[in-house]
């Protein structure tokens, strides 16, 4: 390192050990310079409920032994910027592993410290794939919450940034990182199950207050957030309007409710275990049935996709159905074939369903049970409004460390993954935003509806 470029280090390491805001640093480039203890530095976009509940205590969890440390929090809302920057600085669990955390009120300001190598993105839905990008293009790995992007203008772009760069990208569907998920995966790779013929999705909570903010909200003034941030390239006309800045999972283009929170884990596992990358076709049902607050997104949503694979032209339908207002049921995938089910809540490999002798033998053919067989522990999915940090989201907030150490790009959710299941996710709100059969043009990389 020359004395220049050492100089100007040190002028931004005791910056940020002193806890001022980015404005206050100079602006250096974007060159990747680990500090003199060989740690990762990692930035916070987005201080809101995910991170603050399961992101970060997954990060600190791994930290000290991978030697990663957080030196910034990026947040457009002071009150989140400031309280939760001191709420991880002040906790006892943290505060050993700890600089002083400088503070951001944008990515520019972010972007303009030096000491930063990598990022964990949980800002809104719709900006996932946005700060992705943006994040890439200024030299950082990143991990990013799902869903990855809900409009095919982002996950196009993302797709060709972050596929064409040298940055560690892991988005944030962490059933690829849960063991259960990767025997069953195992197991179908083996031919055991044979084909899958259908699949069963629900995910079913009964919670009046799912994504509503009511306290937040009366909190947050105009002239706190940056409102023209927040709505990065959706449409600029877009009045301030607090609820929809703190329930954004209630109101599109900020999401799309459902689809973008629940779906896109279960559609994933879809594309992960039969190498499919999107639907055939989607069809999609469902409203505001009960919980009439002032919400744009549905409460209630049934979904059929239709999977084909054109090397072998076998083909599934996937049936998932979602409802906000009664929770029997749960969270539930169940994968059918001929001789049975692979049920992911159980965790067990069974011959329920399975073709039993007499209706074989009546058409010359051989019966078809599946022999029982376990993936393991079976932990389900949690449902609660706070799920706080799981087993699930602590194996893949690892993984994308060890990969961002190891300099393989290859993660277990990587930018494929994330791309695979936006087509699904955007494909899933074109037929419920129009009513219609909707397909997607590869050669375009489209979603077509009608």
């Amino acid at each position: 390192m020359s004395k220049t470029s050492r100089r100007d280090f040190m002028k931004t390491t005791s910056a940020a050990a002193a806890g001022l805001t980015a404005a206050s640093m100079p602006a250096y480039s974007y060159d990747r310079v680990l500090g003199s203890n060989g740690k990762v530095r990692v930035a916070i976009i987005g201080a809101g409920d995910r991170m603050m509940q399961s992101l970060v205590p997954a990060f600190f969890s791994h930290s000290e032994e991978l030697n990663f440390e957080l030196v910034a929090v990026s947040d457009i809302w002071k009150y989140h910027r400031e309280t939760n920057t001191a709420k991880i600085a002040s906790n006892e669990k943290y505060k050993s592993k700890l600089p002083k955390i400088a503070m951001a009120r944008n990515n520019d300001e972010l972007y303009a410290m030096k000491d930063i190598d990598a990022v964990i993105i949980a800002t809104a839905d719709f900006q996932h794939a946005y700060h992705a990008i943006e994040a890439v293009k200024a030299g950082k790995d990143v991990y990013a919450e799902k869903p990855f992007a809900n409009i095919m203008s982002d996950a196009n772009e993302a797709l060709k940034v972050i596929g064409g760069s040298k940055q560690v990208f892991q988005v944030g569907t962490q059933r690829r990182s849960t063991q259960s998920y990767i025997k069953a995966k195992e197991y179908l790779d083996s031919g055991k199950f044979g084909d899958i013929v259908f699949a069963d999705m629900t995910w079913n909570v009964n919670q009046p207050g799912r994504w509503r903010r009511p306290k937040a909200v009366p909190l947050m003034k105009q002239e706190d957030t940056d409102w023209k941030r927040f709505l990065i390239n959706r449409d600029p006309k877009i009045p301030f309007d607090a609820r929809k800045h703190l329930e954004f999972r209630l109101f599109w283009p900020f999401s799309s409710g459902i689809p973008d929170q629940w779906l896109v884990h279960q559609i994933d596992t879809v594309h992960w275990f039969t190498g499919i990358p999107h639907p055939r076709s989607v069809v999609a049902n469902g409203g505001i049935y009960l919980w009439k607050d002032g919400r744009a997104n549905w409460d209630t949503m049934t979904a059929v996709f239709d999977y084909h694979n054109p090397k072998t032209d076998k083909a599934f339908q996937v049936l998932y159905s979602s409802r906000m207002t009664n929770e029997a049921g749960d969270v539930k995938e169940i994968y059918y074939s001929n001789g049975g089910s692979l049920n992911l809540d159980t965790n067990k490999v069974g011959p329920e369903g399975g073709m039993k002798e007499g209706p074989a033998r009546a058409m010359g053919m051989k019966a078809n049970l599946l022999e029982p067989y376990s993936l393991g522990e079976a932990s389900g999915m949690e449902t609660s409004a706070n799920t706080g940090v799981d087993k699930q989201t602590l194996a893949h907030m690892r993984n994308w460390m060890e990969c961002v150490k190891s300099r393989n790009q290859k993660t277990n959710a990587d930018i494929h993954a994330a791309y695979n299941h936006s087509t699904a996710l955007c494909m899933t709100i074109k037929a419920i935003q129009t009513g219609t059969r909707v397909t997607f043009d590869d050669k375009k990389q489209e979603v077509v509806a009608g």
